[in-house]
């Protein structure tokens, strides 16, 4: 007899027999179900097999929590029956028949936005770092990203972070505000920068 015999065997008529599993995969900790009918799933019995450390229904699907040996749980699951496993992109794709509209773009929407976090994070982050720095006076004169002469190019790079943009369109973002910044005078003549 294997370690979940009697677990497995009553797990299955309670979640409405083997022709109510749409698809079943497991990750870490749980058994993850999409059931044709989610109703049929006696949530009161299922948790009170031994194995079972508790359940919960999230975007579509039937979630059983096992614990660390859900891998062993799984195997015998499936094996007793006589359901094929699916990969976990599968069970959410056919989770999503169980899901409302509103579920569903929101879903969507989260699975278009959450990549660009850390982006969003991250540029916050240097443009937080960069007007810090800028109101810092490491020099008698002032920063010295503001004593590069703006004719040279590399100004707005300083100030606006693209050195693709004319040093016109920088110059009149630096200046405005509540802290305008005036460009140092430049202390090389032209022909240094050539």
């Amino acid at each position: 007899m294997s370690k979940y015999q009697r677990d497995v065997e009553a797990l299955l008529p309670l979640i409405g027999g083997r022709e109510n599993i749409q698809a079943v995969s497991h990750c870490m900790t749980r058994m993850r179900f999409v059931l044709v009918d989610p109703n049929k799933a006696d949530v009161a019995e299922i948790e009170k097999i031994p194995a079972v450390k508790g359940t919960f229904t999230q975007a579509g699907q039937f979630q059983v929590i096992i614990g660390n040996d859900v891998a062993v749980f799984y195997k015998e699951f499936t094996a007793y029956a006589g359901v094929e496993g699916v990969s976990k992109d599968a069970v959410k794709a056919a989770a999503k028949s169980n899901q409302s509209l509103i579920q569903r773009a929101v879903g969507t929407l989260g699975e278009i936005f959450a990549p660009i976090i850390p982006a969003l994070i991250c540029g916050g982050l240097i443009l937080g770092f960069r007007n810090i720095i800028g109101e810092i006076n490491f020099f008698a004169d002032g920063t010295m990203s503001w004593r590069i002469p703006p004719s040279s190019g590399l100004a707005c790079t300083a100030s606006c972070g693209s050195s693709a943009r004319p040093s016109s369109t920088c110059s009149p973002w630096a200046s405005a505000g509540p802290f305008p910044r005036r460009w140092a005078p430049p202390r090389f003549s032209a022909s240094s920068w050539a």
